[in-house]
């Protein structure tokens, strides 16, 4: 790639980054400095990747090309403020923010090539999610760059409107913690059978492994493959009509609209500092 890339902030989906970046050989350490607080978190980096770190946001970015913001939510504004003035020009701004829509970093910067990302947490291991959009600003080179950089992370969906970024939030963004909320409570159901803890583990975690690849490699819908392996009367039909009865899928439907809301009054939360009028004490 032969470009600077700054991370302002080093926690786990940066290090996810870091670790495909150098990995693949896409970019040399020499060219990736993180900036973060804590210096256990720099020492870490440096040693385990061999990249540049530091304790100074805006000396991170003065030559950067790419800047990838992975900071908590909380903090976005004192980062924005250590950052102003000190973006290159053409540089893109890449944000993996939760909930932080692209006018809060544009007008807290003051710099409009910015892209937003919604990641998951299977990233970390090269098989994420990840649902983005770009300001109009992105030029055609820019937004190529950020999917090469998305790629890293697993699949990659780009879409036009912003707000569809609440949307993935809650189905994709959040949907691991669904995943993994089913996959416990199967756990649990098996070991209330008689397994062992580590033996239902595993029927679970493959059952739920090969059902996937079994979907993406048939193509068919989610509701035929269900009724391959619901005989009439048998085993499956009784689980379905159980769980059917206990209303998983108002369950599920609820679920992800709470989400989805959540996502939107977190992003408008956001904005207020930016919309609100400067106060003035007397």
């Amino acid at each position: 790639m032969g470009l600077n890339f700054a991370f302002i902030g080093g926690g786990t989906m940066a290090r996810a980054i870091i670790h495909a970046l150098v990995i693949t050989g896409e970019l040399a350490p020499e060219k990736i400095i993180a900036s973060d607080p804590l210096a256990v978190q720099r020492e870490m980096l440096g040693d385990r990747y061999g990249i540049r770190v530091c304790n100074d946001n805006a000396g991170a970015v003065r030559d950067a090309d790419i800047i990838l913001l992975s900071v908590k939510p909380q903090v976005l504004p004192s980062v924005l403020k250590d950052l102003h003035t000190h973006i290159q020009p053409n540089a893109l701004i890449i944000s993996i923010v939760a909930g932080m829509p692209i006018a809060t970093i544009t007008a807290g910067l003051d710099y409009t090539a910015v892209v937003r990302t919604m990641p998951n947490t299977p990233a970390q291991i090269g098989a994420g999610m990840t649902v983005w959009t770009a300001a109009p600003a992105v030029s055609e080179k820019q937004r190529e760059q950020a999917r090469t950089i998305l790629q890293l992370m697993g699949m990659e969906l780009y879409v036009k409107h912003e707000n569809a970024l609440d949307m993935a939030t809650a189905v994709s963004g959040t949907g691991p913690t669904y995943v993994f909320l089913m996959m416990e409570a199967l756990i649990d159901a098996a070991v209330h059978l008689g397994f062992s803890r580590s033996q239902a583990r595993l029927l679970v975690e493959q059952t739920v492994l090969g059902s996937v690849q079994f979907a993406q490699q048939s193509n068919l819908h989610m509701a035929q493959l269900r009724n391959m392996v619901t005989s009439p009367g048998g085993t499956s039909a009784e689980a379905v009509y159980q769980m059917e009865k206990g209303s998983l899928r108002t369950i599920f439907s609820k679920a992800v609209w709470a989400a989805y809301q959540k996502s939107r009054l977190l992003g408008e939360k956001a904005q207020e500092p930016i919309d609100a009028p400067l106060r003035v004490d007397k």
